[in-house]
């Protein structure tokens, strides 16, 4: 008996004829923090039938979809549902066990069509989902981001009357760091900006406020103006060190003179900031 892959694999070799499908193809991508997650999947539609314990029967694995079996990508490790996963792409499978409890299964196996040749030893991630009933009848699956934050966001997919959400959280103070590690190790001699940019960023994170006071002197050595000593200011009001603010905020209101169209963006901060500055030294 021949199977559905080597049917698909034989018909490579022919002339492919583009016609719509039943269950299209759909693309999504969101950044959570800094990592991409993207999703690539058929979307079925219900056209009158029963989905689930019907369609797509409970307590068996389904393909999230038609056609080639679903697949994610996670640019970086992240956590999906507080369970740590590598980076990489996965075959993403549900198990509808009941109405309450349903699985989600990513493999390491992307070649996939639907099922055929999957393998539970290449499962990387087996997680427990509760499925929610939507408020409006949903004919076309589809997958879906929503509660987008710095680094978390859920990945929703919902079709017919039920929904389900898994959890994404990413490490974004990592992957910044790396960013800044890098970007520092290859700029320009000339580049002021990269350093104040990145002595900037660790302004709330005082853990790192002695590196950040590095950097924006090696930005106010490769070239002074106002907007690197408004950061180092700000650095100093973080650590309540408000004399030194104030004197640099004053600097930084001097020498935006030299750059008004740049500074008006700025002025009314800066000259609030030195005026409660002064107050406090």
């Amino acid at each position: 008996m021949l199977t559905i892959a080597f049917l698909f694999a034989q018909s490579s070799a022919f002339a492919q004829v583009k016609l719509p499908q039943a269950s299209p193809a759909a693309y999504l991508r969101q950044t959570i923090g800094l990592t991409d997650v993207t999703v690539n999947y058929h979307a079925p539609s219900v056209r009158g039938r029963q989905v689930f314990g019907g369609l797509v029967p409970y307590g068996q694995m389904w393909r999230a979809g038609a056609n080639e079996a679903t697949l994610i990508s996670f640019e970086d490790e992240l956590f999906l549902n507080n369970e740590r996963v590598p980076a990489g792409t996965y075959s993403f499978f549900i198990i509808p066990q009941n109405d309450s409890v349903w699985h989600v299964v990513l493999n390491r196996d992307t070649t996939l069509w639907g099922l055929e040749g999957y393998n539970e030893l290449d499962d990387v991630a087996y997680l427990e989902v509760k499925p929610s009933k939507t408020t409006e009848f949903v004919e076309t699956m589809h997958f879906s981001f929503s509660d987008i934050n710095m680094n978390k966001a859920k990945l929703n997919l919902a079709w017919e009357n039920t929904k389900i959400s898994l959890s994404i959280e990413t490490d974004v103070e990592k992957k910044a760091l790396e960013n800044i590690n890098y970007a520092l190790s290859t700029a320009a001699s000339d580049d002021w900006y990269t350093w104040a940019q990145c002595a900037e960023y660790m302004l709330p994170r005082k853990e790192h406020h002695q590196k950040a006071l590095e950097w924006i002197n090696k930005s106010i050595a490769i070239k002074e103006n106002f907007y690197n000593n408004w950061i180092k200011a700000k650095l100093y009001a973080y650590n309540n060190e408000y004399q030194m603010a104030a004197t640099l905020s004053a600097k930084a209101m001097e020498l935006g003179g030299a750059e008004p169209e740049s500074y008006q963006t700025y002025a009314k901060q800066i000259e609030t900031a030195y005026s409660e500055w002064k107050k406090r030294r």
